[in-house]
């Protein structure tokens, strides 16, 4: 089957699309099917089981200084990057309509030549798919979360007028909710997303189809004979993102003796300031540790290293670092937001407690530090739920038969 993949971002770094793109393309292509990944910058990792497309654009949104292309200043004068660069310093985030824009233009040329037999969208939802649909090929969109989730914690976090301006004109929630609803298909990541989605864009249900979100089991696993550090708490996520629940966290710090430290797996300051401030306020910054943005073995490390990962998410389409940890035989404690309970599961891979509850968080904490033998059931639960449902193959091979579906 020729599949044409197509993501705004590219970089795993960036975000979660990146990661999906990678994975699920070379699962593709290991089934023997043959994708083909249009792009936008940061660039990917390289893929060379797909043919890869890079499309031009910016990322000017926040940058300040130095907005023009080090190579061909010029560029910036052409029509989509004029208008990026217009948009940008009104505070909009025009990329995701922009790369649907040179996406279509792109396959103008494209496909009836390669062939293609489906399209198949990874959370960009830009006006241009809406004209991709004259191929008349099937429109698949990978949405991990609807945009509505990180609008209103967005909104609740913001403290005056000019920082609830600059929400309001970031998410595109209109662009994507009128897209949306014209795809065939919307693939989702849990039962709690698709609940999400249907309320949040007035999805019909007929259309969703939940086919979970992956990870690269190969890759994140238990390591032999590796030794544990005592009373070492793992955490994470984006600290600058209110939806993960970081700052209930370093309270829960708080009610924990002083041998128990935090490792928080993110940048500290003077890049990011809120969990750095935060835990200064709490006075327990001695105990908290921050990475810095790290390779992913190293990631991979610190999970195993760690004696438990903390998930203190407010919301979670899906909660990735509760699956990783769970691959690495790390157990997890998490909140029962969102996705998580479906993740962390019931049968002994995790303790859930309730979200915005740091008493609640360090009483599940200190209880799985001080007892070995429920780590070492937890850490075999979590490994075995993740090869059965989470693993890169399985995701795969449900996502071909959404395709078989509609083709």
């Amino acid at each position: 089957m020729n599949i044409c993949l197509l993501s705004y971002r590219g970089n795993p770094y960036c975000g979660g699309q990146g990661v999906y793109l990678y994975f699920l393309s070379r699962e593709l292509a290991r089934m023997g099917h043959s994708p083909t990944v249009l792009v936008g910058p940061p660039e990917p990792w390289p893929m060379p089981w797909a043919k890869t497309l890079s499309l031009e654009g910016l990322n000017l949104w926040g940058v300040r200084k130095n907005m023009l292309p080090r190579e061909a200043p010029w560029r910036i004068l052409r029509p989509l990057n004029f208008f990026e660069f217009v948009a940008t310093r009104f505070g909009f985030f025009p990329e995701m309509l922009i790369f649907s824009l040179r996406a279509l233009r792109a396959l103008q040329k494209r496909v009836s030549r390669e062939g293609f037999q489906v399209f198949h969208d990874v959370q960009s939802l830009g006006y241009g798919l809406l004209l991709v649909k004259r191929f008349r090929r099937p429109l698949v969109t990978t949405v991990h979360h609807p945009l509505t989730i990180d609008f209103r914690h967005s909104l609740e976090r913001d403290r005056n007028f000019k920082e609830k301006y600059y929400t309001v004109v970031f998410y595109p929630l209109g662009m994507q909710g009128r897209v949306i609803r014209r795809c065939d298909r919307v693939l989702t990541s849990s039962r709690e997303t698709a609940r999400q989605i249907e309320e949040a864009f007035r999805v019909s249900p007929d259309r969703i189809r939940n086919v979970a979100n992956g990870l690269d089991t190969e890759f994140f696993r238990p390591e032999n004979g590796a030794r544990k550090e005592a009373n070492r708490v793992l955490f994470v996520g984006n600290t600058d993102d209110p939806k993960k629940g970081v700052g209930y966290l370093l309270e829960a710090m708080t009610f924990l003796p002083e041998r128990v430290n935090l490792t928080i797996v993110d940048e500290g300051a003077p890049f990011k300031t809120h969990a750095p401030d935060v835990a200064r306020k709490l006075g327990i910054q001695r105990r908290v540790t921050f990475t810095g943005k790290l390779s992913p073995e190293a990631l991979r490390r610190e999970y195993q290293k760690a004696q438990l990962t903390a998930v203190p998410s407010l919301y979670e389409g899906f909660g990735l670092p509760a699956a990783e940890s769970m691959a690495c035989g790390t157990p997890v404690v998490a909140t029962s937001a969102g996705a998580l309970p479906e993740v962390v599961g019931e049968d002994g891979a995790g303790i859930l407690v309730p979200p915005r509850n740091p008493q609640a968080l360090a009483t599940a904490i200190l209880q799985v530090l001080e007892d070995g033998g429920q780590r070492e059931r937890m850490a075999e639960a979590g490994r075995e739920r993740v090869e059965n449902l989470f693993s890169w193959r399985k995701v795969a091979e449900r996502t071909v038969e959404v395709y078989k579906e509609l083709i």
